[in-house]
């Protein structure tokens, strides 16, 4: 595991910048039919002895998945924690937000805090009250400086593919960072993409752990 950033430790974007080290961005453009291991069970209940996981080695990757690009600090891996047992640790929302945090800034730039740029993550489905991915976004926009928009889009049912989502909120800002915890088959940003880029909304997207192989 590399601990590039410690919950706890930053008291402001500035002190998470003064510490980030080089980013080097692994483009890769996968095939769409290459095998997921995770993929194979999402309709199935979640098997922790099958389940993917997550060491925390740090591995910043582009990818291009179901047609979006988003960027990744973490990938799925062989051994580490459970994405299950990941989710319901409440140490890792800020553990998260700040390793996550510089990255955004690094990559977007000096405007972020120009009223330009607003926070929004993927509608909540499995988990309404203790969301993980809303959670952290919260945390990533308090420490960017940015407003953070709750449940911008709103999807009926739990299914990750083809899923379609009904506008809820219409943030003012035109630029919009779009956060999910881990991303498999790309098909909810695609999603937020088919709602809010016709719009007129600018989209990045930035996720935590890239759960494919």
């Amino acid at each position: 595991m590399d601990p590039t950033l410690t919950p706890g430790t930053a008291n402001s974007l500035d002190d998470l910048l003064s510490d980030v080290p080089s980013i080097m961005i692994d483009l890769e453009v996968p095939d769409v039919s290459t095998k997921d291991l995770f993929a194979e069970n999402k309709r199935k209940g979640w098997d922790k002895s099958i389940e993917a996981r997550c060491d925390f080695e740090r591995k910043v990757r582009l990818t291009k998945r179901s047609g979006v690009f988003f960027i990744s600090i973490w990938q799925k891996s062989v051994y580490g924690r459970t994405l299950t047992d990941i989710k319901s640790d409440d140490s890792m929302i800020m553990f998260f937000a700040q390793n996550i945090t510089p990255l955004i800034a690094e990559v977007i730039g000096k405007n972020l805090q120009q009223g330009l740029w607003a926070m929004a993550t993927t509608p909540k489905r499995r988990h309404k009250v203790r969301n993980f991915a809303t959670l952290i976004s919260e945390e990533i926009a308090h420490l960017l400086g940015i407003p953070f928009y709750e449940d911008v889009a709103l999807c009926q049912n739990r299914q990750r593919v083809n899923a379609v989502f009904t506008l809820n909120i219409l943030p003012k800002e035109p630029n919009l960072i779009i956060f999910d915890d881990f991303v498999t088959t790309g098909q909810t940003l695609k999603a937020m993409d088919d709602l809010l880029s016709p719009l007129g909304k600018n989209l990045i997207y930035f996720t935590g752990i890239n759960n494919a192989l």
